[in-house]
């Protein structure tokens, strides 16, 4: 074999060309609009969502496929059983009574009227039980996007001095936020929320928790006046400087209710089939503290109470929908990246339960689903909604089997609305505190930071850049912060890949790194290199520095040992998923820089692409297809062969009769 290959070197290109068919085969053109159309869909539609559709026959099938796909309940509806809406029922009643509670405690944490936390928990579920496709995600408001709607309107406008400005805001966002939502899935654009890394997400969580907490302050200590600031510094010093104006009353009332919600979450951890306690709690403390404040007129001394709540269903706000300046750009930004967050945190939670059921769920018809549910809670009232962990743990823990647990929490909630809300008149706002507190305490992992810690480093400072960023900046600062490290270190994957030595595993033809398997050994003569990326102009250039930088430390080390410098070069692509002309550039350039240091390059286990790229910039022809081998055990026998047919050392000569 080694013999052929010299002589082929020798003999020209014909030969050479007879010898590529055998070895690594170019592909076979295609045309261009077909490779277009082929990458266009590999990356809008790498799970090829319409085959459903496409695979029916008759416009009628096509038609009744298509709803399907936009509308998932046409799937379960028909074969719905009594059985399967026993077991929706309980959950839905269950996450009801955790679902009322919440809601109002996260509209007062938005500064918004309590009511609309009642609201934001009957249209959007409805509107997801038909589009969304997981069975488990229980729909209504979250803390975090609150939290960020709260501090981003209210740097701009008081929700105090002008709370119907502010309300409509809120409502305008919340539609900028469904459309931003639904364009992302409609567009199949998915993929830049993965931009938000599982670190970057449990840092971020983790410091809107933290920040949460901080605020449930005023509640706790029955404060009248706070800082409008989230960061620990302001918020601290709001405390510290009122302490004359701390109410004991408040104090024990929301430490009380904290350390019974706290309990309850302990015992239903401990023992999962009492799910039903941790769910019950929040509902029980507004019972239990509505009752408290009536019979013991504490309202007279100093607990401050929700009040008035107006009876009814969801008014329509399509009007109050504010598009006109100087107020929309802000309403843009908050929807805009409330929306992003909420979408992260929805399809997550959706995905994290489908995965234990064993079903697939679509993340661009997810986003579909709750950017539409979004867009029409604007028009009913309802301000930003998303599929809460919290809430949807209790669901799938309760043992629902379809999105019709979501109705059923909707009609639970409209009974409320209609009939129910003068009984919260008496909820003391120290308990939503105590409620919202508890809640947040789940979202802090502090398991999930060590795990970082432990597994990747680099994953625990973007963890810690983003909790960081939230607690001592703002909400806004952290979700930057998370981001810009997320996308700086793919950056530096780009950029900087990595390139490691290979060496042959003794009485096998396998090459491993060097670094992992110390038993390798290298080849006299030869360096075995793998670029562990593809190569784009982002990297080209580092690439060519750092291959040359390898030689030039194998050289420095065999010429101390007296062995043989190195003479053939082999770089592994098997990892090299894609190239452009700044790699075909660079490969280029560095056979040429090698030719004149009598240094052959050889390519090993090119793929289909860079084949192709390579025959187009005449690369391959310039490197000789001689010189490339499917497998690095084949390309490095050749060399060896080659290297023992001339005189140990002599370089000059066993380059000259390459060429």
């Amino acid at each position: 074999m080694g013999g052929n290959a010299a002589e082929s070197a020798a003999g020209g290109k014909n030969a050479g060309d007879e010898r590529v068919h055998l070895r690594v085969p170019l592909p076979q053109p295609r045309p261009f609009l077909d490779t277009f159309r082929a990458n266009l869909k590999e990356t809008f539609f790498p799970d090829d969502p319409f085959r459903a559709v496409v695979r029916e026959r008759g416009a009628g099938r096509r038609a009744a496929a298509a709803l399907r796909y936009f509308f998932p309940f046409l799937e379960w509806a028909p074969a719905y059983t009594l059985g399967t809406f026993k077991s929706d029922l309980i959950s839905g009643i269950t996450i009801a009574s955790l679902a009322i509670p919440q809601g109002i405690s996260y509209a007062k944490l938005a500064n918004l009227p309590p009511i609309l936390g009642l609201y934001s928990s009957f249209v959007p579920p409805l509107v997801y039980a038909m589009m969304g496709s997981s069975r488990d995600l229980a729909v209504g408001t979250v803390a975090v996007a609150s939290l960020l709607i709260s501090s981003m309107l209210g740097a701009e406008v008081s929700p105090t001095d002008n709370p119907a400005l502010y309300l409509h805001l809120a409502f305008t966002a919340t539609f900028f936020a469904g459309v931003f939502q639904a364009s992302l899935g409609l567009l199949r654009l998915g993929f830049i929320v993965d931009f938000l890394s599982h670190a970057a997400i449990v840092g971020f969580m983790g410091g809107a928790a933290t920040v949460v907490c901080l605020q449930q302050l005023k509640g706790m200590l029955g404060l009248e006046h706070f800082t409008t600031s989230t960061d620990l510094v302001s918020v601290m010093r709001s405390v510290f400087s009122q302490t004359h104006q701390w109410r004991w009353e408040s104090v024990v009332l929301g430490s009380g209710f904290l350390f019974f919600l706290i309990i309850t979450r302990y015992f239903s951890k401990r023992q999962p089939r009492l799910f039903w306690i941790s769910a019950a709690a929040p509902l029980t403390s507004v019972i239990l503290g509505s009752l408290l404040v009536y019979f013991t007129k504490a309202e007279n001394h100093g607990i401050q109470v929700i009040g008035y709540l107006k009876k009814g269903l969801n008014p329509l706000s399509v009007t109050n929908l504010d598009f006109t300046p100087p107020y929309m750009m802000l309403a843009v930004k908050t929807g805009i990246i409330t929306g992003v967050i909420a979408l992260a945190e929805g399809i997550a939670v959706g995905r994290s339960f489908a995965m234990f059921k064993n079903y697939h769920i679509d993340g661009n018809k997810e986003m579909i689903a709750i950017g539409t549910m979004n867009i029409l809670g604007s028009f009913t009232s309802c301000y930003l909604t998303t599929g809460p962990f919290s809430r949807s743990a209790v669901n799938y823990n309760a043992g629902c089997k379809t999105a019709m647990s979501n109705v059923i929490m909707s009609l639970a909630v409209m009974i409320t609305l209609l009939f129910l809300t003068p009984l919260f008149h008496y909820t003391p706002l120290v308990v939503l505190s105590a409620i919202i507190m508890s809640a947040m305490l789940g979202l802090i992992d502090f398991p999930g930071a060590v795990h970082l810690w432990h597994v990747d480093k680099v994953d625990f400072c973007v963890c810690a850049g983003a909790y960081l960023g939230v607690v001592f900046g703002s909400v806004e600062m952290g979700l930057v912060v998370a981001v810009a490290i997320s996308v700086l270190r793919v950056l530096l994957f780009v950029a900087r890949p990595r390139t490691t030595v290979l060496g042959n595993v003794p009485d096998t033809t396998m090459y491993r790194r060097m670094d992992q398997y110390t038993t390798a050994r290298t080849v006299p003569g030869v360096l075995v290199l793998r670029v562990d990326s593809p190569i784009y102009f982002a990297n080209s250039s580092y690439l060519r520095e750092r291959i040359s930088r390898w030689i030039d430390d194998e050289e420095e080390r065999t010429g101390a040992k007296g062995e043989t410098g190195v003479q053939y070069v082999v770089l592994d692509m098997g990892a090299v998923g894609g190239i452009d002309t700044s790699g075909t550039s660079m490969l280029d350039e560095l056979k040429k820089n090698l030719d004149r240091r009598g240094i052959q390059v050889v390519l090993a286990n090119p793929g289909t692409e860079i084949m192709k790229k390579l025959d187009s910039s005449k690369v391959l022809e310039l490197i000789g297809h001689e010189w490339i081998f499917p497998t690095v055990g084949e390309a490095v026998s050749e060399c060896d062969f080659v290297l023992h047919s001339h005189k140990p050392g002599n370089a000059a000569a066993v380059h000259e009769n390459i060429v």
